[in-house]
């Protein structure tokens, strides 16, 4: 149990940086969609969604590669990060140039005629991105968590702030005549410009502090450390892009799949933005995993050696799963009200009935990430291969099948249909391989009512507001309740614990 307990710890630090800072940066949707139009919504929905795919690339698998070895007997832990971190700023410096020389072509390809430099922007991005990743792992693998906490802020709050001078402070101070008009070069017809460029900058300038935190490298490519962590990480990659395929693809390809005049009076791009705003509001799920992930993944790697190492993992999938369960069912019977709040302009709220599945397939990917541990501490990610490009066919599938016929809602199932797919085959062969005992049919039944009476509150109506809000909420008190009537047992085996320490 203090195992259990010294993971929440953990989780709880990383969730403040990771839940505050993506919390803060979450409220810039206010200013979006408040200030930019549909269609240079659409544009930053795509252009991420993109630079989601190209991270996986720049990193290829060498963070989790990073945990594997660092951890281990027979290599130095300062060894490792001194050569993972070379590598990363070698390859990073050819993929960046690439990147930089194609800008041209990829404008073209994507329906940005003349906007290549935003293609520069990306490949610069993109080259940060790589090169801050090994020294972050390294804070959590040292149990750094302030640290890191600290550096995810900071890097979040320049964000914001220059997002609010770009594209709120300086057109108002031009409005009241305080600066001239073009003020810099200012120009008023860009939006996701100034959005890339607030997050170019933010992460340029947090370079040095991360590196003085993690601590400073030796330019060193040993091959002996690197040939085993390469043949660990090429299967990771393949898994991320999967991945990414999965959580990102409906949002890349949606403008580009979805009929002229599907959405009346929305042109493709704005009917994108309204589809990006709305996966925005799932973002708090998101969050919680990836708080999670942060400590679990070198906690889970910690504990691989003790025998009970198959309890604890089962235990803390249990866990995992009924916070999350209740979380979902929070957030879809608030809709109503959460959605005008953050979506400011009208028309986005014709996209929300999609959020709960949403919800339930950054659920699932959790429940994934938990399932996978199996083969991250046997070796064997090839696996991961086949299991994520399987969940990436059903995600292509979805949209390509489904997002002419029924829009948004295709998009939407893309997500939920790839993860649980991956759930599936992880869970089979994880049993054959490292058998773990996992609460499986208890938690299947939690996530199907849960997933039940988040439509069923989404959808309640009693006509009067207040009426309504208060059903709809009695069903997030109503599962919670069968939670502590069915988890009593355990429960109490958990305070009497906390008591004894």
């Amino acid at each position: 149990m203090s195992n259990l307990k010294k993971l929440a710890g953990q989780t709880a630090i990383y969730g403040l940086s990771s839940i505050l800072g993506r919390s803060i940066n979450f409220l810039l949707i206010i200013v979006y969609t408040a200030y930019l139009s549909k269609e240079e919504l659409g544009a930053f929905t795509g252009i991420y969604a993109l630079i989601g795919f190209l991270n996986i690339v720049f990193t290829y698998g060498m963070e989790t590669s990073f945990f594997r070895y660092a951890t281990g007997k027979n290599l130095n832990p300062e060894k490792v990060y001194h050569t993972t971190q070379s590598l990363l700023i070698t390859s990073s410096l050819i993929l960046g140039s690439g990147l930089y020389l194609l800008a041209p072509v990829i404008a073209e390809a994507m329906n940005y005629p003349g906007q290549a430099y935003l293609f520069r922007w990306t490949a610069l991005l993109l080259a940060f991105d790589a090169i801050l990743a090994i020294p972050f792992a390294k804070l959590r693998l040292d149990n750094k968590a302030f640290a890191f906490a600290g550096a995810k802020i900071l890097n979040i709050l320049l964000n914001v702030v220059l997002n609010l001078t770009l594209i709120i402070g300086i057109p108002y101070l031009m409005d009241s005549g305080k600066i001239p008009e073009g003020f810099l070069g200012y120009r008023r017809d860009w939006g996701v410009e100034y959005i890339l460029l607030s997050n170019l900058v933010a992460n340029g300038l947090i370079i040095p502090f991360v590196w003085l935190k993690a601590g400073f490298f030796q330019f060193t490519l040993d091959k002996a450390i690197l040939r085993p962590m390469w043949g660990y990480s090429i299967p990771l990659l393949f898994m991320g892009l999967a991945g990414v395929t999965n959580e990102l693809i409906s949002r890349l390809l949606f403008e580009y799949l979805i009929p002229a005049n599907f959405y009346p009076g929305l042109s493709s791009r704005e009917a994108a933005g309204v589809f990006g705003a709305n996966f925005k509001l799932a973002i708090l799920m998101n969050l919680v995993i990836q708080a999670f992930k942060y400590a679990a993944e070198p906690f889970f790697f910690k504990q691989s050696g003790s025998k009970d190492s198959p309890k604890l993992y089962a235990k803390v999938m249990h866990a995992f799963i009924l916070f999350c369960t209740v979380l979902m069912i929070a957030i879809s019977v608030n809709l109503d009200w959460l959605g005008p709040l953050f979506l400011r302009r009208p028309g986005y709220e014709s996209g929300l009935f999609i959020v709960p599945t949403l919800l339930m397939g950054y659920l699932l990917l959790g429940v994934y990430f938990n399932l996978s541990i199996w083969f991250k501490i046997t070796d064997k990610t090839n696996y991961s291969f086949w299991i994520t490009l399987a969940g990436a066919i059903i995600s292509i599938a979805t949209i390509v099948f489904l997002v002419p016929i029924w829009g948004f809602m295709g998009a939407a199932l893309s997500t939920l249909g790839s993860y649980l797919t991956m759930c599936i085959i992880c869970f089979k062969f994880g049993q054959h391989y490292y058998p773990i005992p996992y609460q499986t049919g208890k938690d299947l039944s939690y996530l199907i009512v849960a997933f039940s009476l988040s439509y069923f509150g989404f959808y309640l109506n009693l006509g009067e507001p207040i009426l309504s809000f208060f059903a709809k909420n009695s069903l997030v008190l109503v599962f919670i309740l069968l939670i502590f009537i069915l988890e009593r047992n355990q429960l109490n085996t958990y305070f009497k614990g906390s008591n004894k320490n």
